[in-house]
């Protein structure tokens, strides 16, 4: 027998705090690390090959959400690795040295159940596309293969006019905040464009927004722009298509469902591994990538079959592996 997907994925799942080639090969008889490493320099996984596993588990729904978000793999430990560049990590509050992953994940609204359906590895340096490129491509992506979905949500990092425009022309809303310092302009072109952040706001309008033009968007265009206080420190400003949408309480509500890709991230980061391949190689780490992305899929899977977190599935493998080892201790207590 051939070492496999399955069996490097088994080992993410299975793991729990070592998941380098060195310790799996460690705890296998029949693979050495050189097995090992040759299987993942020479298969070749792409973001397809999640879908084709995705797709079976996704619970469509024709008023579903489409998020679009970026984190930083932290590889600090290897600076010389493959793929990674200086980029800022909202989880590290500041600069590392790390890969770019672009995730999109899909919300079903009624059940807020979510699955990561696409991904992209920002490597700029190789392909020459931009994390805007890579959304563009995910999202083209989703409509050839008939997703239904209708909301498209995405930090201010996305907030481009291509994309907006490209949204709306296949008839999808999108809700995104904006920078502070975007301009603006809520006077119907009687007044100079102002930053987001100086707008004078009515009563009226902190409860159910105002019509304004971005800067760079055709004449005519208008979307609707909401005051939304997230926190007490913390005031986003978000635009929306849907000129339907009459309320900034209903505006936060939407915009809440984007966390779950925060959500989705976290969960990867700490309990597949995600971030811990020491290889140097670019295709070992995106192959790696690709196998924690299918074991996050299994975990989140399996939560809902079994109404538990992912961290109780995970953590209830140390749980068997305790219940054993107080009946038949591999290692034994002779005093105390």
């Amino acid at each position: 027998m051939s070492f496999s997907k399955l069996d490097y994925c088994q080992f993410l799942l299975s793991s729990q705090v070592n998941y380098t080639l060195t310790h799996l090969a460690e705890h296998l008889q029949s693979f050495s690390h050189d097995t090992i490493n040759r299987y993942l320099s020479g298969v070749m996984l792409r973001p397809r090959h999640l879908w084709e596993k995705v797709a079976p588990l996704l619970e469509q729904h024709e008023k579903a959400f489409l998020i679009f978000d970026d984190t930083v793999l932290d590889k600090s430990f290897g600076p010389h690795i493959a793929m990674t560049q200086r980029q800022w990590s909202g989880n590290a509050h500041g600069v590392v040295r790390g890969i770019g992953l672009v995730s999109c994940v899909y919300v079903n609204p009624e059940t807020g159940r979510f699955w990561v359906m696409d991904y992209r590895l920002y490597d700029p340096q190789q392909d020459g596309r931009s994390k805007l490129d890579h959304v563009q491509a995910m999202f083209e992506s989703a409509l050839r293969r008939g997703v239904l979905f209708q909301t498209v949500l995405m930090d201010s990092w996305y907030a481009s006019k291509e994309l907006m425009l490209l949204f709306e022309r296949h008839d999808k809303t999108f809700y995104c905040p904006v920078k502070s310092d975007r301009q603006v302009d809520d006077s119907g072109g009687t007044k100079p464009y102002r930053r987001v952040d100086s707008l004078e706001w009515s009563e009226a309008e902190l409860a159910q927004g105002k019509r304004v033009k971005l800067r760079g968007f055709p004449k005519d265009h208008k979307v609707l722009l909401f005051r939304v206080v997230v926190s007490s420190h913390r005031t986003d400003h978000v635009v929306t298509n849907d000129m339907t949408q009459d309320s900034a309480q209903g505006t936060r509500e939407v915009c809440a469902v984007r966390w779950k890709i925060e959500e989705m991230h976290r969960e990867a980061k700490q309990l597949t591994g995600i971030e811990a391949c020491q290889c140097r190689t670019a295709r070992i780490q995106r192959n790696h990538i690709h196998c924690a992305l299918l074991v996050w899929t299994r975990l989140k899977h399996l939560s809902y079959q079994w109404s538990q977190s992912t961290y109780q599935i995970k953590r209830g493998l140390l749980s068997d592996y305790l219940i054993q080892q107080l009946k038949n201790p591999s290692v034994s207590m002779t005093h105390a």
